[in-house]
């Protein structure tokens, strides 16, 4: 089945639960959620460690993110409940 280019791709990865849990609970207190700070890690190492043509696929990734924002009407607000 070829891979879709419309939408963002749903990555699996395993990780120990408990270890998941005390990322949730830092992200808790960084008022943000698990997906913003992974993306942030992977932004940062593509900048860091990337090259023209990693770099390039990072520019065209984040315009996809603002398009898909722009129309969904933009991320949603977190609530605290």
């Amino acid at each position: 089945m070829a891979e879709s280019t419309d939408h963002t791709h749903a990555a699996q990865f395993r990780i120990p639960r408990v270890l998941w849990a005390a990322y949730g609970r830092i992200a808790d207190r960084l008022d943000t959620d698990r997906t913003a700070l992974l993306l942030d890690h992977v932004r940062a190492d593509i900048r860091e460690h990337g090259d023209e043509a990693d770099l390039a696929d990072l520019e065209q990734a984040e315009r996809e993110l603002s398009e898909r924002r722009a129309r969904k009407g933009g991320r949603p607000r977190r609530t605290s409940d």
